[in-house]
Protein backbone atom coordinates (compact mmCIF):
# COMPACT_ATOMS: atom_id res chain seq x y z
CA UNK A 1 0.00 0.00 0.00
CA UNK A 2 2.81 2.42 0.87
CA UNK A 3 4.39 2.08 -2.59
CA UNK A 4 0.98 2.51 -4.23
CA UNK A 5 0.42 5.73 -2.27
CA UNK A 6 3.82 7.06 -3.35
CA UNK A 7 3.24 6.23 -7.01
CA UNK A 8 -0.22 7.78 -7.07
CA UNK A 9 0.92 10.88 -5.21
CA UNK A 10 3.89 11.30 -7.56
CA UNK A 11 1.60 11.17 -10.60
CA UNK A 12 -0.74 13.75 -9.11
CA UNK A 13 2.11 16.03 -8.05
CA UNK A 14 3.62 15.98 -11.55
CA UNK A 15 0.28 16.69 -13.21
CA UNK A 16 -1.21 19.21 -10.78
CA UNK A 17 1.69 20.52 -8.68
CA UNK A 18 2.99 19.88 -5.16
CA UNK A 19 1.09 22.76 -3.56
CA UNK A 20 -2.16 22.19 -5.43
CA UNK A 21 -2.61 18.51 -4.54
CA UNK A 22 -4.05 17.86 -1.07
CA UNK A 23 -4.02 14.71 1.04
CA UNK A 24 -7.78 14.53 0.35
CA UNK A 25 -7.07 14.47 -3.39
CA UNK A 26 -4.64 11.59 -2.97
CA UNK A 27 -7.01 9.66 -0.69
CA UNK A 28 -9.90 10.12 -3.13
CA UNK A 29 -7.76 9.01 -6.07
CA UNK A 30 -6.78 5.88 -4.18
CA UNK A 31 -10.23 5.23 -2.74
CA UNK A 32 -8.88 5.12 0.82
CA UNK A 33 -9.11 7.33 3.88
CA UNK A 34 -6.62 10.06 4.80
CA UNK A 35 -6.04 8.13 8.01
CA UNK A 36 -4.56 5.28 5.97
CA UNK A 37 -2.18 7.67 4.24
CA UNK A 38 -1.14 9.24 7.55
CA UNK A 39 -0.42 5.78 8.95
CA UNK A 40 2.41 5.61 6.39
CA UNK A 41 3.36 9.30 6.17
CA UNK A 42 3.01 11.51 9.23
CA UNK A 43 2.92 14.72 7.15
CA UNK A 44 2.39 15.80 3.56
CA UNK A 45 6.03 16.88 3.49
CA UNK A 46 7.09 13.29 4.17
CA UNK A 47 4.93 12.10 1.29
CA UNK A 48 6.26 14.83 -1.01
CA UNK A 49 9.80 13.76 -0.16
CA UNK A 50 9.09 10.07 -0.80
CA UNK A 51 7.32 10.89 -4.07
CA UNK A 52 10.08 13.10 -5.42
CA UNK A 53 12.73 10.49 -4.71
CA UNK A 54 10.52 7.88 -6.34
CA UNK A 55 10.38 10.08 -9.46
CA UNK A 56 14.16 10.59 -9.40
CA UNK A 57 14.72 6.85 -8.93
CA UNK A 58 12.44 6.02 -11.87
CA UNK A 59 14.25 8.48 -14.12
CA UNK A 60 17.64 7.24 -12.92
CA UNK A 61 16.81 3.60 -13.65
CA UNK A 62 15.55 4.54 -17.11
CA UNK A 63 18.69 6.53 -17.92
CA UNK A 64 20.89 3.71 -16.65
CA UNK A 65 19.03 1.25 -18.89
CA UNK A 66 19.57 3.50 -21.91
CA UNK A 67 23.27 3.96 -21.03
CA UNK A 68 23.78 0.19 -20.92
CA UNK A 69 22.70 -0.10 -24.56
CA UNK A 70 25.94 1.66 -25.60
CA UNK A 71 24.26 3.36 -28.55
CA UNK A 72 25.67 6.29 -30.49
CA UNK A 73 26.28 9.02 -27.82
CA UNK A 74 24.33 11.63 -29.80
CA UNK A 75 21.35 9.34 -30.29
CA UNK A 76 21.62 8.34 -26.62
CA UNK A 77 20.98 11.92 -25.46
CA UNK A 78 17.85 12.14 -27.59
CA UNK A 79 16.65 8.79 -26.22
CA UNK A 80 17.17 10.02 -22.64
CA UNK A 81 15.25 13.20 -23.48
CA UNK A 82 12.40 11.13 -24.91
CA UNK A 83 12.32 8.91 -21.83
CA UNK A 84 12.30 11.91 -19.49
CA UNK A 85 9.47 13.56 -21.42
CA UNK A 86 7.36 10.40 -21.21
CA UNK A 87 7.83 10.25 -17.44
CA UNK A 88 7.64 13.92 -16.50
CA UNK A 89 4.51 14.82 -18.49
CA UNK A 90 4.50 18.38 -19.85
CA UNK A 91 4.77 19.92 -16.38
CA UNK A 92 2.24 22.69 -17.01
CA UNK A 93 1.68 22.89 -13.24
CA UNK A 94 5.33 23.94 -12.68
CA UNK A 95 5.99 21.25 -10.04
CA UNK A 96 9.66 22.22 -9.65
CA UNK A 97 8.73 25.82 -8.86
CA UNK A 98 6.16 24.70 -6.29
CA UNK A 99 8.58 22.20 -4.74
CA UNK A 100 11.26 24.88 -4.39
CA UNK A 101 8.86 27.46 -2.93
CA UNK A 102 6.82 25.32 -0.54
CA UNK A 103 9.20 22.45 0.28
CA UNK A 104 12.70 24.03 0.09
CA UNK A 105 14.47 21.35 2.16
CA UNK A 106 13.07 18.56 0.00
CA UNK A 107 13.97 20.54 -3.11
CA UNK A 108 17.59 21.00 -1.97
CA UNK A 109 17.96 17.30 -1.24
CA UNK A 110 16.43 16.31 -4.58
CA UNK A 111 18.64 18.78 -6.46
CA UNK A 112 21.77 17.24 -4.94
CA UNK A 113 20.73 13.72 -5.96
CA UNK A 114 19.59 14.88 -9.39
CA UNK A 115 22.95 16.62 -9.97
CA UNK A 116 24.90 13.48 -9.10
CA UNK A 117 22.81 11.35 -11.47
CA UNK A 118 22.91 13.80 -14.36
CA UNK A 119 26.62 14.59 -13.97
CA UNK A 120 27.45 10.91 -14.05
CA UNK A 121 25.35 10.29 -17.14
CA UNK A 122 26.62 13.34 -19.03
CA UNK A 123 30.25 12.64 -18.10
CA UNK A 124 30.01 9.08 -19.43
CA UNK A 125 28.30 10.33 -22.58
CA UNK A 126 31.00 12.96 -23.16
CA UNK A 127 33.82 10.45 -22.67
CA UNK A 128 32.27 8.01 -25.13
CA UNK A 129 31.54 10.77 -27.64
CA UNK A 130 35.16 11.95 -27.52
CA UNK A 131 36.44 8.38 -27.89
CA UNK A 132 34.18 7.85 -30.93
CA UNK A 133 35.34 11.10 -32.53
CA UNK A 134 31.87 12.66 -32.31
CA UNK A 135 32.77 15.28 -29.66
CA UNK A 136 35.84 17.53 -29.61
CA UNK A 137 38.83 16.02 -27.81
CA UNK A 138 39.67 19.11 -25.75
CA UNK A 139 36.30 19.48 -24.01
CA UNK A 140 36.35 20.44 -20.30
CA UNK A 141 34.20 17.48 -19.21
CA UNK A 142 33.63 18.50 -15.58
CA UNK A 143 32.56 22.02 -16.59
CA UNK A 144 30.24 20.83 -19.36
CA UNK A 145 28.54 18.22 -17.16
CA UNK A 146 27.77 20.93 -14.58
CA UNK A 147 26.69 23.60 -17.06
CA UNK A 148 24.42 21.04 -18.73
CA UNK A 149 22.68 20.43 -15.41
CA UNK A 150 22.36 24.16 -14.70
CA UNK A 151 20.94 24.70 -18.17
CA UNK A 152 18.41 21.89 -17.82
CA UNK A 153 17.23 23.29 -14.50
CA UNK A 154 17.04 26.77 -15.99
CA UNK A 155 14.54 25.53 -18.57
CA UNK A 156 12.09 25.06 -15.70
CA UNK A 157 12.28 28.73 -14.70
CA UNK A 158 8.75 30.05 -15.17
CA UNK A 159 9.90 33.65 -15.31
CA UNK A 160 12.09 33.16 -18.39
CA UNK A 161 10.16 30.27 -19.93
CA UNK A 162 6.46 30.62 -19.01
CA UNK A 163 4.52 27.41 -19.59
CA UNK A 164 1.85 29.19 -21.63
CA UNK A 165 4.51 30.16 -24.17
CA UNK A 166 6.97 27.25 -24.15
CA UNK A 167 6.26 23.53 -23.99
CA UNK A 168 8.67 21.21 -22.17
CA UNK A 169 9.23 19.31 -25.42
CA UNK A 170 10.17 22.46 -27.33
CA UNK A 171 12.56 23.61 -24.60
CA UNK A 172 14.31 20.27 -24.20
CA UNK A 173 14.62 19.75 -27.95
CA UNK A 174 16.13 23.20 -28.48
CA UNK A 175 18.47 22.95 -25.48
CA UNK A 176 19.74 19.52 -26.49
CA UNK A 177 20.52 20.66 -30.03
CA UNK A 178 22.17 23.80 -28.63
CA UNK A 179 24.31 21.64 -26.30
CA UNK A 180 25.36 19.20 -29.02
CA UNK A 181 26.21 21.82 -31.65
CA UNK A 182 28.59 23.38 -29.13
CA UNK A 183 30.61 20.18 -28.57
CA UNK A 184 30.49 18.06 -31.75
CA UNK A 185 33.26 17.53 -34.29
CA UNK A 186 32.57 17.66 -38.04
CA UNK A 187 31.83 13.92 -37.86
CA UNK A 188 29.48 14.51 -34.92
CA UNK A 189 27.74 17.37 -36.70
CA UNK A 190 27.09 15.15 -39.69
CA UNK A 191 25.57 12.53 -37.38
CA UNK A 192 23.50 15.15 -35.53
CA UNK A 193 22.11 16.72 -38.71
CA UNK A 194 21.25 13.32 -40.15
CA UNK A 195 19.51 12.31 -36.91
CA UNK A 196 17.50 15.55 -36.74
CA UNK A 197 16.50 15.17 -40.39
CA UNK A 198 15.34 11.60 -39.69
CA UNK A 199 13.42 12.70 -36.59
CA UNK A 200 11.59 15.43 -38.51
CA UNK A 201 10.63 13.01 -41.24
Amino acid sequence: MKDHIIQTAADLFLNLGFKSVTMDDIANKLGISKKTIYSHFSTKTKLVEASTFYIISTISCGIESINKQKMNPIVELFEIKKFAMNNLKDEKSSPQYQLKKYYPEVFASVQKTHLQIMEGSVTTNLERGIKDGLYRANLPIDFISKIYFVGMMGLKDDYHFPVDKYSSFELLESFLEYHLRAIVTDKGLETLNQFIKTEVV
